[in-house]
């Protein structure tokens, strides 16, 4: 019994030594000497030092556009081409299940200006607000070479948007303000048909909040929506938040609606890990707690699951600015699988499901990050690479397109990738909206 107890006390001495060695390197890593949160998520320690450790930065990007002979970079055998051009705003990609393909075009709108002003300002963010073209435009590439034939504005007259969806004979769009479902056949070029607003959403928000997502699970009989918040931190009101910052689930007619997890700031991309049933989504975290907080991350979703938006982030790290207004809340916050860098704007997701890309991108995760203005030194802008072996994450991001940074020091970038989108050809589509521009990556 005495061994026993010697064992059980090294063991347990063992543990917190290890534990302190992690916190210690944790700290160094971070260049920090004040005291850390360190989460484990499924492929890394994450250290998240204290809240306003550094200063708030407003640091817009200023957007130069691509010259002819440029082009983003991705690894070596690999090739990348220009898909599109000269589109306005294309922010999301979508691919039907007869290969056509449809980009959303759409942006803040000019009428929402003065409200986004009111909470950031920035010459350069002022610049990409305007008149969104709020149309859906068609893509056919019948031939198969990677030069589409056909290009026709599919849909117009929309409200901002986003996400598509072909299931059964209904084409879906997530405008801002509703999910809609317009009767659909198979190869039509432009929708005639009268539409059907299914699910009333709420519209207006911070800063970019404005999308609307919608995927289907492998049946058709259920429907998911991700629905970003109407604040950075529900500075406006808890009141107003009511059905945002979740995941809706509902039938395909809109109805017996519900939500299917909550506390998930901004839900853009979603998709499901091949050979499972779990969704994923990520998720663009909040601003003003300083440089390296909080991380945008990359997490699958739990049914009923609270993600800590606006109390706690990156799990039970209570935000300072709602201490102790929901203790419980905050104690219940899941701790997501990947970390995707602080401020970098992770909006698109796409996992790869096909054969043309070398092994190890068979099943991972493609990631679009847009690039935020809160950080002192501009991160995002590219589009990284998880891996993952038998549904779940096996390693930490990795770089796969970049070069759209122009300029570090003078915040200067080519471009912004947002939607990614892998066809069933085995390439890869990213949406660039600021460039109005659509690459396709392909094996070479």
């Amino acid at each position: 019994m005495k061994q026993i107890g010697i064992l059980l006390a090294t063991l347990t001495l063992m543990y917190l030594l290890a534990h302190c060695t992690a916190k210690q390197n944790a700290q160094e890593a971070s260049g920090n000497k004040a005291p850390v949160a360190v989460e484990q998520t499924a492929v890394q320690q994450v250290a998240l030092p204290q809240p306003y450790e550094s200063k708030s930065a407003k640091n817009f990007s200023k957007v130069l556009g691509w010259s002819d002979a440029q082009k983003p970079t991705a690894p070596e055998g690999f090739v990348v081409t220009r898909y599109a051009t000269d589109l306005v705003n294309p922010r999301w990609i979508y691919q039907a299940p007869n290969g056509d393909i449809f980009v959303a075009e759409a942006n803040t709108e000019a009428s929402a200006a003065k409200k986004v002003a009111d909470q950031i300002s920035g010459k350069a963010q002022s610049q990409r607000l305007g008149e969104s073209a709020n149309r859906i435009t068609l893509f056919r590439d019948s031939n198969k070479d990677g030069k589409p034939e056909v290009r026709q504005v599919f849909l117009s007259d929309l409200n901002r948007p986003f996400g598509m969806l072909v299931l059964g004979n209904f084409f879906y769009v997530a405008n801002t303000d509703g999910l809609w479902r317009y009767p659909y056949r198979e190869g039509e070029t432009v929708l005639k048909s009268k539409g059907e607003k299914i699910a009333d959403l709420l519209e207006g928000g911070y800063n970019n909040h404005w999308t609307r997502n919608v995927i289907a699970n492998a049946n058709g009989s259920k429907i998911y929506v991700s629905v970003g918040s109407a604040s950075n931190v529900g500075e406006h009101g808890m009141e107003n938040e009511v059905r945002r910052a979740n995941i809706l689930e509902m039938n395909p007619d809109g109805s017996s609606e519900r939500v299917y997890a909550s506390g998930l700031r901004n839900p853009v991309g979603m998709d499901w890990a091949p050979g499972t049933q779990t969704l994923w989504t990520a998720v663009n975290e909040r601003d003003e707690l300083g440089d390296e907080l909080v991380p945008d991350y990359l997490t699958s979703v739990q049914e009923g699951g609270f993600y800590g938006w606006p109390y706690a982030y990156f799990g039970p790290n209570e935000d300072p600015r709602l201490k102790g207004q929901q203790p419980d809340l905050v104690k219940k916050t899941i701790v997501p699988d990947v970390a995707l860098g602080a401020h970098t704007a992770s909006l698109g997701l796409a996992f790869y499901d096909q054969k043309a890309f070398p092994a190890k991108y068979q099943n991972g995760a493609f990631i679009g990050q847009h690039g935020s203005w809160n950080r002192s030194q501009l991160s995002g802008y590219k589009v990284v690479f998880v891996p993952f072996k038998n549904g779940k994450p096996a390693g930490k991001p990795e770089d796969f397109l970049t070069g759209f940074i122009a300029n570090t020091e003078k915040s200067e970038v080519y471009g912004r990738p947002v939607g990614v989108t892998v066809l069933a050809d085995g390439s890869l589509l990213v949406a660039d909206d600021v460039a109005n521009t659509i690459w396709q990556v392909s094996k070479q």
